[in-house]
């Protein structure tokens, strides 16, 4: 008998391991080391403690103090004592982001589901829901706030637009009709293609812009001889004009929701029109560039491209034609009320719930569109702003400014430099989980010039376009087998090097 249970054991112990995938097993080992990590950093990172002043008054006045104060206090080079260390608060927030930093660099789970677990575990150590005696500072229904956000529901009422134009099949007969009018010529379509895909990418997802454009322009695509470099162009010019498209526009990417959200936090929103006039002019020269680039490099061996394959793709969906219709003025409507806002003051969020009300309430989507929406996006943004709040909050951000040779170096330098560390973090991670470490420090960091700061290092994020894996429209053109590594990386190397020298220098003379 007690052979049979040994053997039985040992039976189910086998077919737990051969259940066991070599990824998960894979993702159970990164996890691990990524938890050995942030503990590690935890510990080596001292508390702070703090000499007492010699003056009585400066001594009351120090117990009046937070632990977040305090630290500010020390990092600023305050005349209350010297301090070395981080406050608890901020101890545990560094561990919480070098942990969710190794999780997102790593890939061990999805990018949603670390920026579940950053909330979680804020709401665990930091607001400790059960002890009213906690010290960080910050309640714990702050970081589940966030999930409601005005940024969220901005963000879900940009998706609900591109859901409702892609039903229609707008955004593909609307693409169409753009192209068929620039005639057959190699240097205007791909103009035209690039164009298209850079106004459709500023107000739905990139992937969504990049994954309709690449439909229509394949059968174009697949016309021209194998040996035709301008192949190469075509594809390229999508992925990377629906890239910069996603830098234009509050909604255009979940990076600058993030910068947006947190320059909110500090009392110092920025409209969307306001964002514009920052983010959309250096993606335009950047876009005009990587035209000149493409033609350049990926030289078309043929003078007119066959644009029959158009005539499929233009027509429109069945849908009844007043669903059409409404979904075309209720994206007008939205689109000129949030450039509008100075003029109205209406919020760009407030307006955000036009669309949602009006396509959902006449029937444009129904429960099964509404699932389809990407929530995973919604969940990581609610993360990162969470995130950001406890950095900024607990006194860690300031910390980490501490840390900065901003007496080396000029402030512009010290911008530029994080415009480039968020740049090479997004070539190897989510753009959205790398906004979500640079964002606050950079915020601290930027005493009087946050929107300055935070708005390039959002473009940065966006302008990782080195590898596949860098941005999900890379991914996608590279997934059509008409691009290798070598191209994107010829051509995002670049990108990325030009693109933060513009950002930076038109935000601060524009901001």
């Amino acid at each position: 008998m007690e052979d049979t249970r040994s053997d039985a054991r040992k039976q189910i112990a086998g077919d737990l391991i051969r259940r066991l995938e070599f990824s998960s097993a894979t993702a159970l080992i990164k996890i691990v080391l990524c938890l050995i990590f942030a503990a590690a950093v935890f510990q080596l990172v001292p508390a702070a403690t703090v000499s007492p002043p010699t003056d009585p008054v400066l001594q009351d006045d120090r117990a009046l103090q937070s632990n977040g104060a305090l630290q500010a206090d020390a990092v600023n080079g305050g005349p209350k004592g010297d301090s070395v260390g981080l406050s608890e608060p901020a101890r545990w927030t560094l561990f919480i982001l070098t942990f969710a930093a190794g999780l997102w660099a790593t890939e061990a789970i999805p990018a949603f589901a670390v920026a579940l677990l950053v909330i979680g575990l804020q709401i665990m150590i930091l607001g400790r829901p059960s002890d009213l005696s906690a010290d960080s500072g910050i309640q714990w229904e702050s970081f589940a706030a966030t999930l409601g956000s005005p940024l969220i529901w901005l963000f879900f009422g940009g998706f609900i637009l591109a859901a409702a134009a892609e039903k229609t099949g707008l955004n593909r007969w609307f693409a169409c009709e753009v192209l068929r009018r620039l005639g057959s010529r190699p240097g205007p379509l791909l103009a035209g293609s690039m164009g298209v895909t850079f106004v459709f990418s500023m107000f739905i997802s990139n992937t969504a812009a990049a994954t309709m454009m690449l439909a229509v322009m394949l059968p174009v695509v697949g016309s021209l001889g194998p040996q035709d470099r301008f192949r190469k162009g075509m594809v390229l010019g999508i992925a990377f004009a629906a890239n910069l498209g996603g830098m234009g526009t509050v909604i255009g990417s979940p990076p600058n929701a993030i910068a947006a959200g947190a320059l909110a936090n500090i009392q110092q929103p920025i409209d969307f029109f306001r964002w514009m006039v920052a983010a959309a002019p250096p993606a335009l020269l950047m876009i005009v560039l990587v035209w000149g680039y493409l033609i350049y490099r990926y030289r078309p061996a043929v003078k007119q491209l066959d644009l029959a394959a158009f005539a499929a793709a233009s027509s429109p969906s069945k849908l009844p034609a007043w669903r059409r219709m409404l979904v075309v003025m209720v994206f007008a409507a939205t689109v000129l009320l949030w450039l509008t806002q100075s003029f109205h003051g209406i919020p760009s969020t407030v307006v955000a719930f036009l669309p949602i009300c009006v396509l959902c309430a006449a029937g444009v989507l129904d429960a099964d569109d509404i699932c389809e929406i990407r929530w995973d996006v919604l969940l990581l943004i609610a993360g990162g702003l969470s995130l950001g709040l406890a950095v900024t909050e607990t006194g860690l951000a300031s910390w980490l400014v501490g840390l900065l040779p901003l007496d080396v170096f000029s402030s512009s330098a010290v911008i530029l430099l994080l415009v480039y560390v968020t740049m090479a973090l997004s070539n190897v991670m989510s753009n959205t989980a790398a906004a979500n470490i640079v964002v606050p420090i950079a915020i601290a960091m930027a005493v009087g010039a946050e929107a300055a700061t935070v708005v390039p290092v959002a473009i940065g994020a966006s302008a990782a376009m080195c590898l596949p894996i860098s941005t999900p429209p890379n991914a996608i053109a590279y997934g059509t087998g008409q691009i290798t590594s070598a191209d994107l990386i010829q051509g995002g190397l670049w990108i990325g090097l030009l693109a933060p020298l513009v950002s930076v220098a038109w935000c601060s003379w524009v901001l």
